[in-house]
This record gives C-alpha cells, sequence and structure tokens, in this order.
C-alpha cells in the first residue's frame, strides 16, 4: 500500500513539478512523498548560509527525484522509505551551494569561489598545459557557470544532480569546455599528426578500469579501519543516524563523535589518493576519480565496512545493534 499511495503522489508532483503551475507548495509535496519535513534536508544541506531556502531546495529535491525515479528502475514504485534513502543519498551540501549559485545568491557564489577557485585554475593548467592557457580557460568557465546572458540567468550548475560530487561535475565541465573550445577554433584546420595539443574529453561513464581500481582502493582503506572506526562510518552515512544515537552507543559526547567522524573522512580521503597513486594514478588522476558517483563501483560498502564489526563491539562491552531496514 505505502509504494502504490507514494506512486501517486509521486505522478501528482511530478505534473506539478513539469507544468511548474502546481499549487502545492513543495515543502508539503515533499512531506507528502516521504513522510519527512525539509528542515532535515535543509539543515543537513548547510543550505542557509549559502541563501536556499527550504522551498527552493524542496523543489531541487523534486526535480531530481523525479528526475531519476528516486533510484528505482523505469516502471518502478518507490515507497516512502524509498524515496527518503534517495534523497539522503545525494551530495546535499554540493546540492544546495550548486543551485544557491544558479539562483545568483551572493554568499553561494562567495562560497563557491573560496572552494573551488583554486582547484578548477589548476585543473585548468593541467588541461592546456599552459598557465596562460589554463587561467583563460578557467575565466571563461566561471564566466559560463555564473550564466548571465542578455540579463536571463541560466547556469550549468542548474543542471547538477547531486549524484556525484561538485567537484566531479566541474571538472567533467571544464575539460568539455576545453574540448568545445578546440573544436570550434579548429574545426576548418587539419591537426598534423604529431599534434601534442591535450584535448581530455568528458565521459559519460567511468572506464572500467577506472572503476575496478576504485574498487580495490575502496577494499584496501575500509579493511584497514579498526571495528570502532567501521563502526562510525556504518552508523554515519549508511544507517543516517544522528550524532546523539551514535554518542549514546559508543558513551561518548556528540562533539566528540563529530570530531571523530572529520578526522575519519579526512584520513580516508588521503589514504584513497595514496592507495589510487599506488595504482600507477598521477595526483591530479586519482583526485578527479574520487568525484565518481559511488553507485558505479561494484563494492558492498555496508559489507565491508560490517566485517567483524559485531563480535569487535560484542568483545568491548557495547552491544551490535541490528540492521535498519
Amino acid at each position: 500500500m505505502d509504494s502504490v499511495s507514494s506512486g501517486f503522489a509521486a505522478l501528482n508532483s511530478a505534473a506539478a513539478i513539469s507544468s511548474g503551475s502546481g499549487t502545492q507548495d513543495p515543502q508539503l509535496q515533499f512531506s507528502a512523498l516521504c513522510g519527512l519535513a525539509i528542515d532535515e534536508f535543509w539543515q543537513t544541506a548547510e543550505a542557509g548560509p549559502v541563501g536556499l531556502g527550504k522551498e527552493e531546495l524542496a523543489r531541487v529535491l523534486l526535480t531530481v527525484g523525479f528526475k531519476y525515479n528516486y533510484g528505482m528502475p523505469p516502471g518502478v514504485s518507490a515507497t516512502r522509505v524509498q524515496i527518503g534513502a534517495f534523497w539522503r543519498s545525494l551530495q546535499l551540501r554540493d546540492l544546495a551551494l550548486a543551485h544557491a549559485c544558479a539562483l545568483g545568491c551572493d554568499a553561494a557564489w562567495q562560497q563557491f569561489m573560496a572552494t573551488y577557485k583554486e582547484p578548477l585554475t589548476q585543473a585548468a593548467i593541467g588541461i592546456t598545459g599552459s598557465a596562460t592557457l589554463g587561467h583563460e580557460l578557467a575565466d571563461s568557465f566561471y564566466s559560463s557557470m555564473f550564466g548571465l546572458n542578455d540579463g536571463e540567468r541560466r547556469s550549468p550548475l542548474a543542471y547538477y544532480s547531486g549524484r556525484g560530487s561538485l567537484k566531479g561535475f566541474l571538472r567533467a565541465a571544464l575539460a568539455q569546455r576545453h574540448v568545445d573550445h578546440h573544436r570550434r577554433t579548429y574545426r576548418e584546420t587539419s591537426l598534423p599528426a604529431d599534434d601534442q595539443t591535450p584535448a581530455p574529453a568528458a565521459s559519460a561513464s567511468p572506464a572500467p578500469d577506472l572503476l575496478f581500481r576504485l574498487g580495490d582502493s575502496l577494499k584496501a582503506t575500509l579493511g584497514a579501519l579498526d571495528p570502532e572506526e567501521r563502526f562510525l562510518l556504518s552508523s554515519w552515512f549508511l544507517d543516517q543516524r544522528t550524532l546523539l544515537e551514535i554518542s549514546r552507543t559508543l558513551s561518548v559526547h556528540e562533539a566528540t563523535v563529530s570530531r571523530r567522524i572529520g578526522r575519519l573522512t579526512t584520513r580516508l580521503h588521503k589514504e584513497l589518493l595514496a592507495n589510487l597513486q599506488a595504482s600507477g594514478m598521477s595526483l591530479a588522476a586519482a583526485e578527479e576519480a574520487l568525484g565518481t558517483d559511488p553507485r558505479d563501483i561494484n563494492i558492498n560498502l555496508r559489507a565491508a565496512l560490517q566485517t567483524s564489526q559485531s563480535a569487535a563491539f560484542s568483545e568491548q562491552g557495547v552491544p551490535a545493534e541490528p540492521e535498519r531496514i
């Protein structure tokens, strides 16, 4: 019954979204679909500081959910739980930042430039093989992302879905912009056989070799974690438990849990980069590889994180909690 009712709700929301004339508040549509309030997602996305309102975030999530059928195969209606899980799986902070920028919010653009200007400029230099050309490519790229043309704003950031990292989306868009410029410039000029001008294309899907390396690196990195670290990652990222719930299980303060998760994710990022470089990748290629959508990688993260977890926590006197469904 839940699947049927949420299916009808999804159809009604889709009609309102696509027509742009729906009278129902996006926040109410959001809650009707998943049984959750937009407030939780708005806070997790840190949308307030970048100038994105709750109604705007709800509209973005509804649009993304409808476009990808909430992560379900075509023709299959998602339940409320599945819809909520799909929205939670998105890169919510990146999504809020990108769409706030697309709407022209000054606070969002300040954060965007502070976070991405330097790495994107370096990536542009790497793509063009020239500091001068790299800066020119980066400058034109920022202008295109701003999206203001003849007084009308049409930013490519509005197409970001949050299913992969914003950094990966931007690097792919940057590479594609260079390719497009290269094609326009040399459309009527035959290139010599020994031309070495780099013109990388943004592939629609990751290469199998890249996915294989990523999978191996993830297995090696997660396999080296101790039981408590696995518990933290599984509880926070997979089970969507709150800091309070985790702190009660571990008998520590919420702030302690937050610091541990922060340090752990930073360390995992460095270790993944190191493992990818050990497999033969350059640092730049490894960083770009980490922007791959996790769902493209053939690895069961829950199984990898829960290995020996129950036994280890039982030995420490902390009961292992059953997996949430």
